[in-house]
């Protein structure tokens, strides 16, 4: 039996013939594109958990003419990813591909839309939490499926062939990098380009940006254990309280970034979850710590590891610790991303079919951004050049009041994080699918 999102999906209206013009596909196909987001916004699913998502995917290529090939992907445990790649071969000339992202946040929503997730599912530490769109990876994946129905209607405008993907994972930074392994291009062949979309809080809907060269920060993933003697909490003396050691480090990690990174490096250390401790008057043994640092540069991203190791190090001989009771670094390579690197020359071509598909007045050239993406693994370490913009997403009214009262709208990975569906899926089907064509003239 088909899951309810799958059967949802699968039965939308409009399914027209493709047959017009780009310029008035992404119009036509319009209502039911939103429909699609709105469906996939109510029934998000968590990373490495994608299935429903990525069968619609599949499914609605499948209808369009790809030749189509799920559960693409390999995770170091040895189990599969749900990605999707779709191919169309449309004669001789370059390959491209177009790459969304599919996976949702463990975040509990509270836009008030009645299209919200009230979906609930266990993370991978057991816990039960709220899931959310709240990153617009379904604006990305209705984008997507809208770009490679228009692209099968322009086959007689482009030759080359077509390389849709449909990637798991992207929020554990982990999803390209298991296609990648699972011989992604050994199978269906290497690109010759890069392209893709994120939606932002930073633009209204119906504008773009692009930032040529390094556009996204490099993301790695560090889990930090500081160790201790533990005891009663009346009697502090007796052991060495990791939780306040704990405390230390964190407020000494921040003098990384200000008192030991080059002043003109951007980067970023932050420590996003604490656990320690069982009951308010036990001292614990020990209290773990999960960080993230950014950066733009494998230099600087080195001194913030060396930095970390370091005072982790020092913190020990300072509490008088024994050497077998020194706090543990541990860099997870498997939740890293690269650093997100527009090639130029591709990137011009890019913004100069941007302005001439929207206009000169709705595309910027955007500054850089220190969230990561793992969109650049595609590009195996500058390999293969990659072309990566922004797509403007929130309600233009809403977005023009917040910015003349100095706000800002609540951005990625919030609560309250809220596209204006229809225009933005209108520019990003338009732009894409112009982006596309223009690459595979």
């Amino acid at each position: 039996m088909l899951k309810p999102l799958l059967l949802a999906l699968l039965c939308l209206p409009g399914e027209v013939a493709w047959s017009q013009q780009p310029a008035t596909i992404e119009q036509q196909e319009l209502p039911g594109l939103v429909e699609m987001y709105k469906n996939l916004h109510a029934h998000p699913e968590l990373s490495h958990f994608e299935q429903n998502t990525s069968a619609m995917v599949a499914e609605e290529l499948r209808k369009t003419g790809y030749t189509v090939t799920e559960h693409i992907g390999l995770y170091p445990d040895g189990s599969h990813a749900f990605g999707v790649v779709g191919i169309l071969k449309n004669g001789p000339g370059p390959t491209l591909l177009v790459r969304a992202d599919m996976d949702a946040l463990p975040v509990v929503e509270e836009t008030g839309v009645p299209y919200a997730s009230h979906v609930t599912a266990k993370n991978p530490a057991g816990q039960q939490v709220g899931v959310m769109h709240a990153c617009g990876h379904d604006i990305h994946t209705t984008v997507l499926i809208g770009t490679a129905r228009a692209l099968v209607a322009a086959k007689a405008q482009w030759h080359g062939t077509l390389m849709i993907v449909g990637q798991p994972s992207e929020e554990t930074i982990d999803g390209a990098k298991a296609m990648i392994a699972d011989h992604l291009y050994e199978r269906f062949g290497r690109p010759d380009m890069v392209i893709g979309l994120h939606d932002t809080n930073q633009e209204p809907a119906g504008q773009v940006s692009l930032t040529p060269g390094p556009a996204m920060a490099s993301s790695t993933s560090i889990d930090v254990t500081i160790r201790g003697i533990g005891g009663h909490g009346a009697r502090p003396n007796q052991g060495r309280d990791p939780v306040v050691l704990a405390a230390e480090f964190i407020m000494q990690l921040q003098t990384i970034v200000s008192r030991e990174e080059d002043p003109r490096e951007p980067s970023v250390v932050t420590v996003g979850d604490i656990h320690g401790g069982t009951k308010r008057n036990i001292i614990p043994n020990e209290v773990k710590l999960e960080l993230t640092t950014r950066s733009f540069s494998e230099k600087s991203r080195q001194v913030i590891l060396d930095g970390i190791r370091g005072m982790a190090a020092g913190l020990a001989i300072s509490a008088g610790l024994p050497p077998e009771l020194a706090p543990t670094v541990t860099v997870l390579d498997g939740e890293s991303a690269p650093l997100e690197y527009n090639d130029p020359a591709l990137s011009a071509r890019v913004r100069a079919t941007l302005v001439k598909t929207i206009g000169q007045q709705n595309v910027f050239e955007d500054r850089q951004e220190m969230g990561s993406e793992d969109v650049g693994v595609f590009g195996l370490d500058g390999k293969i050049p990659v072309a990566y913009y922004r797509l403007g997403a929130m309600y233009p009214d809403r977005f023009a009041a917040a910015r003349a009262s100095g706000k800002e709208l609540p951005g990625w990975h919030t609560s309250r994080f809220e596209p204006d569906p229809q225009p933005t899926i209108e520019t990003g089907v338009k732009t894409l699918t112009a982006v596309a064509m223009d690459l595979l003239k």
